[in-house]
């Protein structure tokens, strides 16, 4: 799927220049000439990376960059501004502005700059991102889905999950769990894993062809796949 990047410029000249030469380059773009569109294009739309221009009609490029971030703190954004905008560039980084570009720039280098974020931010989720066979979890959003479905988990399940799923096909203590879930100053009830994993078990497994959650004998607990008798 093509990376998608949201252009704010107000001049279109120079947005039409940004939108063909990105296309070109094989991302999908979206245009804004205004803050406040820029606004509803961000909020309306999913996007991988933003290129804000500050001096905008309607809303300041900055004002546009703090209600970004007051709901997205890892988008990358790069300001596009003016030779001597030096108080609105450091404003900017303030505000959580990953780089700026100061007009007028070359393509080569507005390219240059998209791509070493891209990659930033595709190495950040790829490591928060955890998969086993159909169970997906993003450690981020902490999101949880089994083939599509959406998985809800309480903080402390979510937890216990994360942990089996970052260990997969190795057999996990009853020790080692409660330690790298509760804590090791955890002093209640060692029941509780198995009260938990029951619950997991319920959310995850129940309804599904095959079982992930499992229990090994007098030892502990292990993420490996088994069919259910009726698959096999």
């Amino acid at each position: 799927m093509a990376e998608r990047i949201l252009i704010v410029e107000d001049e279109k000249s120079i947005a039409r220049v940004l939108e063909l030469e990105l296309k070109f380059e094989g991302y999908e773009t979206g245009v804004a000439h205004t803050g406040s569109e820029g606004l509803i294009q961000f909020r309306e739309h999913s996007w991988d990376l933003i290129l804000l221009d500050l001096m905008l009609p309607e809303i300041h490029g900055l004002d546009v960059l703090k209600r970004i971030r007051s709901s997205d703190k890892t988008i990358p954004v790069i300001l596009l501004t003016a030779k001597n905008d030096v108080k609105d560039k450091v404003a900017g980084l303030d505000l959580g502005a990953n780089d700026y570009i100061t007009k007028p720039f070359e393509i080569e280098e507005v390219l240059a700059r998209i791509r070493a974020f891209l990659r930033l931010s595709n190495g950040s989720q790829n490591a928060s991102f955890h998969r086993f066979h159909d169970l997906e979890m993003n450690e981020s959003t902490r999101d949880v889905n089994r083939r599509g479905r959406m998985i809800e988990l309480t903080p402390r399940e979510f937890d216990l999950l994360l942990y089996l799923i970052k260990n997969s096909q190795q057999v996990l203590s009853r020790e080692q769990v409660l330690n790298a879930v509760w804590g090791y100053d955890y002093y209640g009830d060692t029941n509780v894993i198995d009260v938990y994993i029951r619950y997991l078990r319920k959310k995850v497994d129940a309804g599904e062809s095959s079982t992930y959650i499992q229990t090994v004998r007098g030892v502990g607990y292990v993420l490996k796949e088994q069919l259910n008798e009726t698959e096999k």
